[in-house]
């Protein structure tokens, strides 16, 4: 990598500013010097005058500038902290011999933090090239090389003057002005980045917040701005097979963008807390300044790709088309199948739990599908039928994620002793890959808990046909209600979804309106549920009576004419006799049978009437409940 650094100090090598007789001092002092040491002999610098002293302390300096010692100036370091198997020096400190001159040592002095900074990048260099340190920092590591190879040569070009004899301590210092600068700015980064042993992002940020602080400085600013740009250019690679791809290829975990492997898209259909499109890819702390405000389109961008990626980019999906055949089976919005089902399904579906048999049910559905108006949509083959084992308001207390509200804490959620089909039965409904994204095992969960109430609500209101008292009470009351929430959420879910700019978009709008649903059903009620599920068990016992006493009353025995030895007055006499005596039995019958259905209808009254005050209270805190509460006190009033 070449890089020109403007901090690099640049001159005329050739022009001398130096006298001829201050060149004869130089070789007569390095030849004096090297002919001591070469004896084993050294002295102490303050032996010689302030002329030699200075060739001497030069001919040290331009050697601590590249990290050497020399014979009067030595380097002391000292290990401050440790990363991993890394040590790394934090103090690196130049010592002079105290004999010098006093003005040479304050010269000295001045270069020394160039000299420290030179020493620390080295080491800094060489730590953060190693392969585990990540791209980031081996691009920076390249940049600070590149760095020193400007700051090598101009060392090399201030050695060469000072051969040729042109070169005083004054002038060294001139030469070095320059480069100090940049080269402490370099330095304290390297520290900073060193102490907090920073990676990827960090060391973006790090070389960015310097280059800012240093906006007084042009020239140590143009520095750190383009190590920055070099240091950022793995980054940036990374970040664009992710934005024009949808691949995530970073081999040392440094982008900001997380990949969890073990989240697999199947898992969507399967777990009902799945979170593959939320968790799969997600944003980590540390994401660069540069990017800090279109990260969150930079994440969204990516995970589309990656979705168009695995599913080829001519794929097309109808997603309003699955939301549409879902809504047309598991909210009831095409009833005529389900009737035929529950026609030809009664006998199943009235079974315990352990007798159904489910592929029964399902070649009943099937069936049912094929010989109605469904057959004509291209989607209910993907229509399943399953059994769940507990009842419907146990089901929503395990829900994860659903906020379930309660007046107290004696809410009884025990299974019922006598649960039959009729309870559990649900419809399911195959999602393929993306579509699963957004309709998600979680989501099709809360489309059944809808339907189980649905569908038990839809046999109640069959079985109390005959009683159409009742049966007018449970429509004003449970069918216009879920009708009224169903419909008007629909609509305000399909309009939003026609403005929607991201699936993130499409996701939290179809959420919002399965728990919207979900409570405006009071399935998040388990005080308002319990009360409703007891006012459809009055019903169906009220039912089962009112059609015992029907065909009770269409099937009276018929009497048996007397004996033929019997004259016509006698026969007249038995013939009333027998009757009246069938008819009392008859009217004692019917007197119970009709005292239980009122006491019924007693029971039926007094719930509906302990319903009203518990939805007036409750609407206080949820509002959607007002317009049910004024059905409920209107029925009641009517009634």
């Amino acid at each position: 990598m070449e890089m020109s650094y403007p901090s690099t100090p640049r001159w005329n090598i050739e022009r001398p500013f130096l006298t001829g007789r201050f060149h004869q001092e130089t070789k007569a002092a390095s030849r004096f010097a090297d002919s001591f040491s070469n004896n084993g002999a050294e002295m102490a610098i303050g032996c010689y005058d302030a002329g030699v002293q200075e060739l001497l302390v030069i001919d040290d300096l331009l050697s601590a500038l590249v990290g050497i010692e020399g014979r009067y100036i030595s380097i002391k370091r000292r290990v401050n902290h440790v990363h991993g198997n890394d040590t790394y020096d934090s103090t690196v400190t130049f010592q002079v011999d105290a004999s010098m001159d006093l003005a040479l040592q304050e010269m000295a002095k001045r270069i020394f933090p160039l000299c420290e900074s030179f020493v620390l990048t080295g080491q800094f260099v060489e730590s953060r090239s190693q392969f585990k340190n990540g791209l980031v920092n081996h691009a920076f590591a390249a940049s600070l090389r590149a760095l020193l190879l400007d700051y090598e040569a101009m060392v090399a070009q201030l050695e060469h003057q000072f051969r040729l004899g042109r070169l005083s301590i004054q002038g060294l210092w001139f030469y070095c002005q320059p480069m100090l600068g940049s080269m402490q700015a370099v330095s304290a980064v390297i520290h900073k980045a060193s102490a907090n042993n920073f990676t990827g992002s960090a060391v973006l940020n790090l070389l960015q917040s310097q280059a800012k602080a240093m906006a007084g400085d042009n020239t140590v600013r143009s520095l750190l701005e383009k190590m920055t740009q070099c240091a950022s250019n793995a980054y940036l690679g990374i970040l664009e097979r992710w934005v024009y791809e949808g691949v995530i290829d970073d081999p040392y975990g440094e982008f900001f963008i997380a990949e969890d492997k073990s989240l697999l898209k199947e898992s969507l259909t399967q777990d009902y807390d799945a979170k593959y499109w939320r968790q799969r890819y997600s944003l980590k702390d540390g994401i660069p300044s540069f990017l800090a405000n279109i990260a969150g389109k930079i994440l969204t961008t990516g995970k589309y790709l990656n979705v168009m990626r695995e599913c080829g980019h001519s794929a097309q999906y109808d997603l309003m088309g699955k939301l549409r055949s879902i809504k047309r089976y598991l909210l009831l919005d095409q009833g005529d199948f389900l009737v035929h089902f529950m026609d030809i399904a009664r006998e199943e579906l009235m079974k315990q739990l352990d007798e159904i048999t489910v592929e029964k049910l399902q070649s009943l559905l099937d069936i049912a599908l094929r010989s109605t108006a469904a057959a004509a949509d291209p989607c209910h083959e993907d229509l399943t039928c399953s059994v769940e084992r507990s009842s419907l308001l146990k089901r929503m207390a395990t829900l994860k994620g659903v906020e379930i509200k309660t007046s107290s804490d004696s809410v009884d959620l025990e299974q019922p002793v006598s649960i039959t089909g009729l309870e559990t039965f649900s419809l399911s409904y195959k999602v393929q890959w993306p579509l699963s994204i957004v309709i998600s095992r979680k989501a099709l969960t809360k489309y059944q808990m809808v339907f189980r109430l649905l569908f038990h609500c839809k046999h109640v209101e069959r079985q109390l046909c005959g009683a159409w008292q009742v049966h007018q009470i449970l429509s004003v009351l449970l069918q216009t209600h879920w009708f009224q929430v169903l419909e008007p959420n629909w609509h305000v879910m399909h309009n939003r979804l026609q403005t929607a700019k991201s699936i993130d978009e499409v996701i939290q709008h179809h959420d919002f309106f399965l728990d919207k649903c979900l409570r405006e059903c009071l399935l998040h009620l388990p005080d308002l549920l319990k009360k409703v599920e007891r006012l459809k068990s009055l019903c169906l016992q009220y039912a089962a009576a009112t059609q015992w006493l029907i065909s009770s009353s269409t099937d009276l025995p018929k009497l048996e004419e007397p004996s033929d030895g019997f004259s016509g007055s006698e026969k007249f006499k038995q013939l009333k006799l027998r009757s009246l005596s069938q008819v009392q039995k008859v009217m004692i019958r019917d007197a119970t049978v009709t005292e239980s259905i009122l006491k019924f209808e007693r029971e039926f009254n007094n719930e509906l009437q302990s319903l009203g005050p518990i939805l007036s209270s409750s609407s206080q805190a949820e509002p959607y409940l007002t317009h049910l509460a004024q059905l409920v006190l209107g029925v009641g009033f009517d009634k």
